[in-house]
């Protein structure tokens, strides 16, 4: 039992709604008008409230009265309660139980370790549909329990909760869709495993940032533990074999993966990472976030035939004979070298001439100011003539006027010429006035 001064430091979660929802504080055009508390509470007010209620960051402590809470919340259907301080599962489940029409809750970052839900409370959540406890640290026993009494949880977000491993429930979940279970320190794909036990359903696993290391199961039991997987994230996991990513196929109905940040991709360019990974997941239509366009998977499996034809034939990956049955064999691309030239021009200024290797991705402007230390001569001073040594009977001499024009757009070639000429200035007689 709390004293009187525990009771007055507390912070309600009816205190939080009066202070942000009061009709003067709150002045929007959507939501309903709450004219007053039921007759026996002491609390009177106007209240201005949303179906959606965001009370992140509140310092809320305590449910508050719960004739209070149905009053005000009989229409919402979301509620975020984020960053606050919640440790009492009795005081969650006074505020869900009063909130006849709660589908969304988020719980994210309030403290939760070490206390547990009693199944006698967790019906409160049975029309939660979808539910945040990232970053609560909310145990399995929990996690177990809520899964048990919301038959209708369709997703469930478990981030940030320092898990190394999974308790698993043989009391499996259904109706889970989407399970977001991110930056944990999950590594064995024997507790992944587990995941797909409990919640056989699942749509949409998101395992990013947990160090998971292969995926090592058979075609049987992945179809098995994954009918109804469309979308996986590995994004910045420990996956460093090609074997791991060929198995993805072995879900019947994957479509979007994402596996950026791990081991396998490092020696490769970016070009090569898409390409292979595309290569070799046929059926996905999705990779990291990009739609695989038709095209994109032509390019790609080609490119996947010329990256592995010259390996012997013992090395050969069993995909390389599948897309040369498709294809047949492909002749190598040829390489083109991309290097910026340099050609050597030579310089013309009065008697003098310099021969000078010139970096073509310059421009008309750089020229200018290189040809200034050579000459020591100001660039605002000089005019400057490029002379084609095939073509300077036909077209002549060229003047370089353009300061932002890159030397390459003319097409100079080694043994051109580029003529300095000295800026003339022009002055007014005195009889012309």
């Amino acid at each position: 039992m709390e004293s009187p001064s525990e009771e007055e430091e507390a912070h309600t979660f009816v205190q939080a709604i009066i202070e942000k929802y009061d009709s003067e504080n709150y002045p929007f055009g959507q939501g309903i008008m709450v004219l007053s508390s039921p007759p026996e509470s002491p609390i009177k007010n106007r209240l201005f409230m949303p179906n959606c209620i965001i009370l992140d960051q509140c310092g809320i402590t305590k449910a508050g009265n719960r004739s209070d809470i149905a009053a005000f919340c009989a229409h919402v259907v979301k509620l975020d309660l984020s960053y606050n301080q919640l440790n009492d599962w009795e005081e969650i489940c006074t505020i869900v139980s009063n909130i006849p029409h709660l589908v969304f809750l988020n719980l994210c970052t309030n403290p939760l370790s070490g206390v547990e839900l009693e199944p006698s409370m967790a019906h409160a959540f049975s029309g939660v549909q979808k539910l945040v406890l990232s970053n609560t640290h909310v145990s399995w026993a929990t996690v177990h329990t809520l899964t048990r009494h919301a038959p209708g949880l369709e997703e469930l977000f478990l981030c940030l909760n320092g898990y190394d491993a999974v308790s698993e429930c043989h009391a499996a979940c259904p109706s889970l869709r989407l399970l977001h279970i991110a930056d944990n320190r999950l590594q064995k794909w024997a507790e992944v495993r587990k995941l797909g036990r409990m919640y056989p359903r699942l749509g949409k696993l998101v395992l990013s940032d947990n160090g998971v290391e292969s995926v090592d199961d058979t075609r049987e039991a992945l179809q098995q533990l994954f009918p109804e997987l469309h979308t996986i994230s590995l994004s910045n996991s420990g996956l460093s074999k090609w074997e791991d990513i060929e198995r993805l196929n072995f879900l019947p109905k994957l479509k979007e993966v994402r596996a950026m940040g791990i081991p396998l991709l490092q020696p490769y360019s970016r070009h090569e990472r898409r390409g292979l990974f595309i290569a070799r997941l046929p059926s996905v239509a999705v990779l990291n976030g990009s739609v695989v366009e038709d095209r994109d998977r032509e390019d790609s499996e080609r490119l996947f035939i010329r990256y592995y034809q010259n390996l012997p034939e013992p090395e050969l990956p069993q995909r390389y004979h599948e897309l040369v049955s498709k294809y047949g064999h492909l002749e190598p691309l040829a390489e083109v070298d991309l290097t910026p030239r340099s050609p050597t021009v030579n310089v013309r200024w009065d008697e003098r001439l310099e021969a000078v290797s010139l970096h073509l991705e310059l421009t008309v402007g750089d020229l200018k100011k290189k040809l200034k230390a050579l000459l020591q001569l100001p660039t605002n001073g000089i005019r400057l003539f490029y002379i084609n040594r095939e073509m300077c009977s036909v077209l002549g001499p060229e003047e370089l006027r353009c300061g932002s024009r890159a030397l390459h757009s003319y097409g100079i070639r080694d043994g051109d010429e580029i003529q300095v000429v000295p800026k003339v200035k022009r002055r007014c007689s005195s009889s012309n006035f």
